[in-house]
């Protein structure tokens, strides 16, 4: 059988989108990927993006905000950015890495009432949560 194959979900600051994909990720692949998340800076994981997954039954309570790591960058099968900035600064990676786009609003940004920036985090998680499922979709009829 064939290695899994490794997602990199990148964003700035590994706080809310790449955290949010990573735990998509790894609840909707049932386990035939690897994943991970970093960032090009940590901010912390964003207790709202717990909070936004924890309601549609994804913990990630126990995930970190990592920098990119060189190895696993370089080990990648897929590299996925989520936000503009960390798709410009992303560091170049090996010819057999494939490098997607995935642009996101940012969650943390949105401003308003509770209320409006709780409803954002669940619009910007849905929608990742779709991409995510995409992907899989995509990538699963890749390797039949």
């Amino acid at each position: 059988m064939p290695e899994k194959p490794l997602l990199y979900f990148l964003c700035t600051g590994n706080s809310c989108r790449s955290q949010m994909a990573e735990g998509w990720a790894r609840k909707l692949s049932g386990g035939t990927v690897t994943v991970y998340s970093a960032g090009i800076e940590t901010h912390g994981l964003n207790p709202r993006a717990v909070a936004t997954m924890k309601e549609a039954g994804v913990d990630i309570s126990g995930h970190t905000s990592d920098l990119i790591d060189p190895e696993i960058l370089n080990a990648a099968d897929y590299v996925i950015t989520l936000c503009g900035d960390a798709n410009d600064r992303c560091p170049v990676t090996p010819p057999h890495v494939r490098r997607l786009h995935w642009g996101f609003e940012d969650p943390a940004k949105a401003v308003g009432t509770d209320q409006d920036i709780d409803n954002k985090f669940r619009e910007v998680r849905d929608a990742i949560r779709d991409r995510v499922n995409q992907f899989l979709s995509e990538l699963e009829q890749r390797i039949e």
